[in-house]
Order: C-alpha cells, then sequence, then structure tokens
C-alpha cells in the first residue's frame, strides 16, 4: 500500500510543478509563441493601400494613405483599393483581381505583424484557388499593441494574439 501512495504524491507533485515550471519558463516559450505569427520578407517599392469602409464613413485605405501623407510620403505612389471585404479572404480575392487587371507580376503583402503569417498563408490558397498569380513577398508592420518578444506584458498584446491564434486555427480548419 505504502507503493501506490508514494505514486499517487509523485504524481500529485508533478501536477503542481508542471505550471510552476511552464511559468518560470515563460520567458523562453512565450517570445517564440508571438514570434511564429510573423513571416516578414522585407519592404518593397509598389504600394496598393486596400481599405473597406471605415468609421465615419472614411475608407480605411483613404484614411492610410492620408497618414502616410502627413508623414512626408507622395499621395501620388499610393492607389486607394476600396472594397467591403469582411475577410482576408474576401481581401485576398478582391487584390488578386485587382493586381490581375493591373498585370502585376510580383508584389509584396505588408501587414500588421500578427497578421503576416495567416495573410501569407491565405494569399498563397487564393492564388492556388486560381491557377497561379503573382509572386509575392510578406512584410511584417509594426504593430503598436502586439511586440512578439513581450505580447503577453499587456491587456491587449494578448487579446492580439488570442484572435489572431483563433483566426489561424479557424483559417486551418476551413472555417
Amino acid at each position: 500500500m505504502a507503493r501506490p501512495r508514494k505514486f499517487l504524491l509523485f504524481i500529485l507533485l508533478a501536477l503542481l510543478a508542471t505550471p510552476l515550471a511552464l511559468y518560470l519558463a515563460s520567458p523562453l516559450w512565450l517570445p517564440a509563441v508571438g514570434r511564429a505569427l510573423i513571416w516578414d520578407d522585407g519592404p518593397g517599392p509598389v504600394v496598393l493601400v486596400s481599405g473597406p469602409e471605415g468609421l465615419y464613413g472614411i475608407n480605411e485605405a483613404d484614411a492610410a494613405i492620408r497618414f502616410m501623407a502627413a508623414r512626408g510620403y507622395d499621395p501620388a505612389a499610393f492607389v486607394a483599393v476600396r472594397h467591403t471585404a469582411l475577410s482576408t479572404h474576401e481581401e485576398s480575392r478582391i487584390l488578386l483581381d485587382e493586381m490581375a487587371r493591373r498585370g502585376v507580376r510580383r508584389f509584396l503583402l505588408v501587414t500588421s505583424n500578427f497578421h503576416t503569417r495567416r495573410a501569407r498563408n491565405i494569399f498563397l490558397a487564393a492564388e492556388r484557388e486560381r491557377g497561379g498569380g503573382p509572386a509575392f513577398r510578406t512584410v511584417a508592420a509594426p504593430d503598436r499593441y502586439f511586440e512578439p518578444a513581450t505580447w503577453w506584458h499587456s491587456r491587449e498584446g494578448r487579446k492580439t494574439a488570442f484572435f489572431e491564434w483563433s483566426k489561424t486555427f479557424a483559417t486551418g480548419a476551413g472555417l
């Protein structure tokens, strides 16, 4: 009888020690969870700015172009692609159609750092559905609330990671 009790005590201690070990090792594994969301191939010169209708009747693409112009960029270098897409999948189809219409052979996909991996996979899948498409590279834009090495330190970082991972799993499941 002493042996089963020792074994149960060992199991109980292991169950209690595991969360503690995970917590103490969190600086090692939590940054990896954040970095796994990012795919960054680097910058480039061509700019189509995509966006749906935003708040207060201002299209997000127009707002983004105004934002860049206010920081010294030539607004003529940007082309707004206005749409009503409600998902990255819908947006990928709209943008690939627009690029086909313009004869684009390659492009840079620029999006929030946490969204790069899922956006890249969605664009690759949309191109496969079409039988091909322009070559592209993915560029991670810094996000105000998501830093891959410290995302769990803020409420907004935790929310961002939670929702992006949720959407990543849903996309992988075909939802």
